[in-house]
């Protein structure tokens, strides 16, 4: 049943609609919410991997967010790809704002620094930013293993390196509210780590699906995750119906394009 509850995402265009605001969306539907987007860089990108990427000034990212905000504030904002230093600056100006009189708002951010092709997708100057002004306004973090070691500045190969990762994470980030969900789609079994803002810690099994259609996992697994959060599950429900919508995602996707593919994001709509 829909909802009447509004999200928002803040992150890239993928014109091929495996990541960024296009699946964001698609999430967002799926699960009864109606979805904004504020578009933070054009990509030129296909199941074949980024070509290029070209940032929206901060100037219009401010905007953006001010103009939605004034019409259509959002229950639950999802942070995903930035681009550049001013627009984490700008998307920080944002949260600091909102924060005073809407601190209930819960904020996911899924930590976009490379494409999984390589590409650099976030410069040495845009993480320093990100790590001094934009952790301590977030509520979540969603980092995959490579992310999360960056940001933890802490080794992550196996299992075992996430929770302390996790934990290094949450304190560098000087706030007392985060939460990490890190993913651990790489690993093998591809299990999850959630740690909770009280340092409670719970590891979330996973399986393999075998499929090509893996472009924009880690989007999908935040917005679905912002998105049971919005509609009142706990952390911990929050991200296990996230974890197996994602799954259901990979098992019903329809082979597309001639590299990784899209998830079939719609599938609880009865889209393939």
């Amino acid at each position: 049943m829909p909802s009447s509850l509004t999200v928002l995402t803040i992150a890239g265009f993928d014109p091929s609609s495996g990541a960024g605001v296009t699946a964001d969306l698609m999430v967002f539907a799926a699960h009864g919410l109606f979805g904004t987007s504020c578009i933070t860089a054009l990509t030129i990108q296909s199941t074949l991997g980024v070509l290029s990427s070209h940032p929206v000034s901060a100037e219009n990212v401010r905007a953006t967010l001010d103009c939605l905000h004034a019409d259509l504030p959002p229950a639950g904002i999802k942070i995903g790809m930035l681009d550049t230093a001013d627009n984490v600056a700008a998307l920080a100006d944002y949260l600091k704002a909102i924060r005073l009189h809407h601190s209930r708002v819960p904020v996911v951010l899924d930590p976009v620094l490379r494409a999984s092709s390589g590409r650099e997708l976030l410069g040495g100057e845009g993480l320093g930013v990100l790590r001094e002004r934009l952790l301590p306004l977030v509520d979540w973090i969603t980092p995959n293993l490579v992310e999360l070691g960056v940001l933890s500045s802490q080794p992550v190969a196996i299992h075992s390196d996430l929770p302390a990762a996790s934990r290094a994470l949450q304190r560098f980030a000087g706030n007392e509210h985060l939460g990490v969900f890190a993913t651990g789609g790489h690993l093998d079994p591809p299990d999850d780590f959630l740690l909770a803002p009280d340092g409670d810690e719970h590891w979330l099994p996973g399986e393999r699906v075998e499929t090509t259609s893996t472009h924009g996992t880690g989007c999908a697994l935040s917005s679905a995750f912002l998105s049971r959060l919005v509609l009142g599950d706990t952390p911990l429900q929050a991200a296990v119906v996230a974890k197996r919508y994602v799954t259901e995602a990979l098992r019903t996707a329809v082979p597309r394009g001639h590299g990784s593919g899209p998830l079939n994001l719609l599938w609880p709509l009865g889209t393939k």
